[in-house]
Order: structure tokens, then C-alpha cells, then sequence
């Protein structure tokens, strides 16, 4: 049975977009998704699922949180198979030393992805930024809070993506590989 990971956009950041992650494993369960694991409080969860694609995923979890937990979240799902990609197509993670610098944008298609490209100009040296086949990075040497491009990522521009840091990013990798 294939392994999936589920992640949210924005939740549990401040008061807004509470989402429990008892309750996100309780209703993964409820959708018919087995060995549910959470991981962080940031809405990311590793499953099984006999059948159904990424997208379809992602709008059965959107749609049941939104149902069963009152709250309005754009969520993102790769397949384990997807995410091995993403995190092997990364060139910058070899000259990132602080894995808490470097964010992964996911997105759920192409189309999506294509859109970062406008970021591109807000990036300033030592940042380094590349749009991949199946995600983004950006690798802000000196902080994120202090990248436009970061800013523009995490805020507006990314909305249509969910980012996460390269320690996460591998984390979830090692859970999906031991499902």
C-alpha cells in the first residue's frame, strides 16, 4: 500500500487555523487512511492509502477538516515516492549548514510551481533560490526573517504552496521511509 504525507498550510501558527494533531490523525483515520503518524505540531502527517492520487487526497483532507474541524486550510500530499525526489533534486542542501535556513515550497502541481518563479528578483546575495521539477528552495544564509524573498515565500506570493525547513523536510522523509 503506497505511503503519502499530508501537509497543511499555516495551521497552528499563533490562534489562528487551530488544527490538533490528535484530531488530524483521528480524522485521517476516519477517512480510511492507515498507519497515521504526525509529526510537529505544523500540520504534517505520513499514511497509507490503497488507491487515489496526490490530488485527490489533498482535497478529500481539505474538505473533511474544513467539514469536521471548522477550519479553512489549503493542504498539499506527495507520495513517499514524490517527496525522495524532491529531497534528491535539492542542490542547495550542500551548502546549507543551518537546515532551519533552507525551505522547501511544495506545491500540488506544475502549474503552481511555475508561479515561484516571480520570486526570483527578490533575492539577494548570499540567498540562493531554485525552482526544481517537483518543488522550490530557497536557502537564506542570513535568516529568513530577514529575505524578502523568504517574506514573499511564507506571505503572499506563497500562497499556493506550503514551505517547510530542510530539517523537517528530512524528518518527514525518514517517517514515510519507515512506513
Amino acid at each position: 500500500m503506497p505511503t503519502f504525507v499530508a501537509l497543511l498550510r499555516g495551521v497552528n501558527v499563533g490562534k489562528a487555523k487551530r488544527v490538533p494533531m490528535a484530531d488530524f490523525r483521528a480524522l485521517l483515520g476516519e477517512l480510511g487512511y492507515t498507519d497515521v503518524a504526525t509529526l510537529l505540531n505544523s500540520g504534517n502527517a505520513v499514511f497509507r492509502a490503497g488507491t487515489g492520487t496526490p490530488a485527490k487526497h489533498a482535497a478529500e483532507i481539505a474538505s473533511a477538516i474544513a467539514a469536521r474541524l471548522a477550519v479553512e486550510v489549503p493542504v498539499i500530499v506527495k507520495s513517499a515516492k514524490e517527496l525522495s525526489a524532491i529531497v534528491s533534486e535539492n542542490s542547495l542542501a550542500g551548502g546549507a549548514q543551518d537546515h532551519s535556513r533552507l525551505l522547501v515550497a511544495f506545491v500540488q502541481g506544475s502549474k503552481e510551481l511555475a508561479t515561484l518563479a516571480a520570486i526570483e528578483p527578490l533575492v539577494a546575495p548570499p540567498e540562493q533560490f531554485l525552482v526544481g521539477k517537483s518543488a522550490a528552495y530557497l536557502h537564506c544564509a542570513s535568516g529568513i526573517l530577514e529575505s524578502k524573498a523568504g517574506e514573499a515565500l511564507l506571505g503572499r506570493a506563497g500562497r499556493v504552496v506550503t514551505t517547510r525547513n530542510w530539517a523537517t523536510v528530512l524528518k518527514l522523509q525518514a517517517l514515510a521511509n519507515e512506513h
